[in-house]
């Protein structure tokens, strides 16, 4: 058993040099696993966790380090990610998208910046809005609308709402979360952990000292905020898919050495169409996550070296990120079919990863579309319609 740590706010600023952002999340997977059935059943990351998890500082690896933050490699960050979705897939999803969405952090100014993020509890909810305005008024803006699919927002301190118009540049308010009404609405069979929750709120007055527009350059230097987030998003979240899909594979591998199926005279280990069959999916895996790697390792070390990506850089991520995510699915696809009846029931491994993984496929992330944007720039085309 992996003994557990628990990090005080005192040692925080010594974990880049002493304790590996890797070395913290592996320190609490056991945890993580035990806590799976309470993820699911309650659709939310138990309370303990999660503050085990913010004071491990795992929700603040690309916060930058002038507030308080990791700034981390971000080509090892991807390993972090990948270890915890193995151990669930909802928390792995949480902790991507609250670090990915905290690089906002580079570009806000600075004391808003410290507000939100400069503290080893911060984390922020936030979603695509629906019908939001943003109303000038004295001293902030009134802010009304809804707001959905806000991953991590039941254990977040705060919320984000974008407002876009032609009136006006992207602007991000920030909330406190007990001042905000959260909407019930996250009744789904995957990812049920990340408490994908909407919020709305109605003529909330927001002080100008908490808004952020979205249009103006990062303020922030490091080689990782030149990096667009939607891709940060993709390449993050294709690991969250290989780390669930990895988690599915580790748990047919073992039960394929025990079960026999009914009226059956070998385990299924030794069935060659099963054989086969694992071949398969360990093949499509290890493809997938090494282009993922391959991709992230090139597009960081040119972007360190150069100072900026360009759009073939871009849409290689987009592309990497994509096919984790597709590849994933076939791979949790082929083992789910192998495993005959066990596979149906809620308590088993695979269902679970079944379920998480055909949530993540419908995310915008995993998107099918985007191998079209890619295929029309290889072949001298303008790549329209993608996140890139």
């Amino acid at each position: 058993m992996t003994e557990k740590a628990v990090y005080s706010p005192a040692q925080l600023n010594l974990f880049h040099r002493q304790v590996t952002p890797l070395k913290r999340a592996k320190d609490l997977y056991e945890e993580v696993v035990a806590a799976g059935p309470s993820i699911d059943a309650n659709r939310e990351i138990p309370s303990e966790l999660v503050g085990k998890l913010k004071s491990a500082n795992l929700l603040r690896l690309l916060v930058p380090r002038s507030i308080g933050g990791e700034e981390m490699d971000w080509y090892e960050y991807h390993d972090v990610i990948f270890s915890i979705a193995h151990a669930d897939g909802s928390v792995g999803w949480c902790i991507n998208q609250g670090n990915v969405f905290a690089t906002n952090a580079a570009r806000e100014p600075v004391e808003l910046a410290r507000e939100i993020w400069g503290v080893a509890e911060g984390s922020c909810g936030n979603g695509p809005p629906i019908n939001a305005t943003s109303k000038s008024v004295a001293g902030g803006y009134a802010l009304s609308g809804k707001w959905i699919f806000s991953s991590g927002c039941r254990h977040a301190n705060w919320l984000a709402a974008l407002v876009t118009s032609s009136d006006h540049p992207p602007r991000l308010h920030f909330m406190p979360k007990d001042e905000i009404q959260l909407i019930d609405n996250w009744q789904v069979q995957g990812l049920r952990g990340t408490g994908s929750f909407g919020f709305t709120c109605e003529d909330y007055f927001v002080p100008e000292r908490r808004v952020m527009r979205m249009d103006l350059p990062h303020i922030e230097s490091g080689p990782i905020y030149k990096i667009p987030q939607s891709l940060m998003f993709a390449c993050g979240f294709g690991c969250v898919a290989l780390g669930v899909a990895r988690s599915g594979l580790d748990s047919v591998l073992e039960l394929s050495r025990s079960k026999k199926p009914q009226f059956g005279k070998q385990t299924l280990a030794q069935d060659p169409v099963v054989q086969s069959k694992i071949g398969l999916a360990e093949g499509l895996f290890g493809g997938a996550k090494a282009f993922l790697y391959e991709t992230v390792g090139d597009v960081w070390e040119s972007v360190q070296r150069r100072g900026k990506i360009s759009l073939d850089e871009r849409l290689r991520l987009r592309l990497a990120g994509t096919h984790a995510i597709r590849q994933s699915a076939q791979v949790v696809d082929i083992v789910y079919n192998l495993t005959g009846s066990n596979a149906i029931f809620e308590s088993t491994t695979i269902q679970r990863k079944f379920q998480d993984i055909h949530v993540i496929t419908q995310q915008i992330q995993g998107r099918e579309s985007h191998y079209q944007t890619v295929g029309a720039h290889l072949l001298g085309e303008s790549p329209e319609g993608g996140v890139f």
